[in-house]
């Protein structure tokens, strides 16, 4: 491809956008540039605090559970509040539980701040992702997502590698760090988003870029929308398969920040070691997200699910007969494909499944997933490994990504054809009534950050 060429692709891939994006954009940056408690939380606890692996797990499953209690209440607020000021109040608390942390010294006081950071931590994703389904046009969130998803692994790119060196100077600095950062994306947000909440009594409402309102033109609907409670997201099939087949997908990925680390430290590997390795995922998708997200935008999302899956799976499966560290990193390579390819397309599904005065629940209750995975995947990890050993858990994961992808397959079939004909019923009960969203295109849809399970894909 010629340099004339990339410059084009380069100007296609940003233009278009409205300004608040790319405010949404430049927090979602910093933020990540500060990334530290999720990356060395293991680290810190057995290395730094003399704490047993098991205790790490514990913890590190109680960040976790914050996550999963905060996705729900996260997404009333985003529809109830708003937008800006849920996202304001989750990333101002970040920044002071963050920081609290670095200064805890008992264990329960340990355990118990590290639950708090992980529901403040997680509050913010479901009004990231209802905000910019609600700014950017339907036709320009493919784009819009992959820019941000882009943005989240550069910052950690960067972040991976400064807070190894952070961290043998002085974990204190890198909590500290990570607190001014997000406390900084709080001012940003308060400052420069404006509130994008679709009004209600309108045809559909109306965002900030006009799409929402298209949305509720398309439904065919006069009136305002009725009421839609998580009861009405429990109640829509379609979509908790969605959620179900997420929990599978993030249960693996997840491995990457707790039971990679313990694998390799138990074959003999350092901290540093790990670093690198595991810095290789956030500077593939730095490289790559952007120009596969180009490629596959008009593909067969059922395929591009499976494919993803598989890949996901056995990528993982591979560690199992992964012996020095480059071996290793090239696992790293085959699963982050994997990422690249499964988070647009399956954050497709979320946004066009979820009505528009709804989109803050459902995206909680589909970030909950993720929180979920948080919480199983450290203990599973840690009991097959103690138990049976990491080759037992490399096998598990290739037989999660096969269920994964014979789930898609499933779910997929007729779904293009069909989404944002129906809607779940209201939370009153009822038939189900027309949906304020748009059909499925042909390719993958936008993809939000992948919450924060580990190094990757998080916000």
């Amino acid at each position: 491809m010629s340099a004339a060429s990339l410059r084009r692709a380069a100007r296609e891939s940003v233009s278009g956008l409205p300004r608040a994006f790319w405010w949404l954009w430049t927090s979602t940056l910093v933020n990540r540039l500060g990334a530290f408690v999720a990356t060395f939380m293991t680290l810190y606890l057995t290395l730094d605090r003399g704490y047993s692996a098991s205790f790490a797990g514990l913890v590190v499953a109680l960040h976790g559970l914050g996550g999963v209690i905060s996705s729900l209440v996260a997404g009333v607020m985003t529809d109830r509040l708003g937008r800006r000021p849920t996202l304001l109040a989750a990333q101002a608390s970040t920044a002071f539980s963050v920081a609290l942390l670095g200064f805890m010294e008992h264990p329960a006081a340990i355990a118990a701040v590290a639950l708090l950071v992980g529901m403040t931590s997680n509050a913010s994703r479901p009004a990231v992702a209802a905000m910019m389904a609600d700014i950017v046009r339907p036709e320009d969130r493919v784009r819009a997502f992959a820019l941000n998803y882009w943005a989240i692994n550069l910052g950690f790119a960067v972040s991976a590698t400064a807070a190894g060196l952070i961290a043998e100077y002085s974990y204190l600095a890198g909590f500290l760090g990570e607190a001014a950062l997000t406390l900084a994306c709080a001012v940003l947000v308060y400052v420069k988003l404006p509130e994008s909440r679709p009004e209600r009594g309108g045809v559909g409402g109306s965002g900030a870029s006009g799409a929402s309102g298209a949305s509720g033109a398309a439904s065919g609907k006069s009136g305002p929308e009725p009421e839609i409670g998580l009861g009405t997201v429990l109640r829509d099939g379609r979509f908790m398969g969605v959620v179900g087949l997420s929990f599978l997908i993030s249960l693996i990925f997840t491995q990457g920040s707790v039971g990679l680390p313990v694998a390799m430290g138990s074959a003999g590997f350092s901290p540093g070691d790990y670093g690198l390795v595991i810095a290789v995922n956030g500077f593939l998708i730095v490289a790559l997200q952007i120009p596969v997200t180009r490629l596959i935008e008009h593909r067969d999302p059922q395929k591009l699910l499976v494919v993803s899956a598989l890949l996901a799976g056995y990528g993982f499966a591979l560690t199992a007969f992964a012996g020095p560290v480059w071996a290793y990193a090239l696992t790293v390579c085959v699963w982050t494909l994997a990422e690249i390819v499964n988070s647009p397309t399956q954050m497709g599904l979320v946004v066009r499944l979820s009505p528009v005065h709804g989109r803050g629940r459902y995206q909680g209750v589909y970030t909950m997933s993720w929180a979920v995975a948080a919480l199983v995947a450290p203990l599973m990890a840690g009991f097959m490994i103690d138990r049976w050993g990491a080759d037992w858990l490399w096998a598990t994961t290739g037989v999660l990504g096969t269920v994964a992808a014979v789930g898609y397959w499933l779910l997929m079939r007729g779904l293009s054809e069909g989404v944002g004909e129906t809607a779940p019923a209201a939370a009153g009960g009822g038939e189900p009534k027309a949906a304020p969203a748009e059909p499925l295109p042909a390719g993958p849809a936008p993809a939000e950050p992948l919450p924060t399970s580990g190094p990757v894909g998080a916000s």
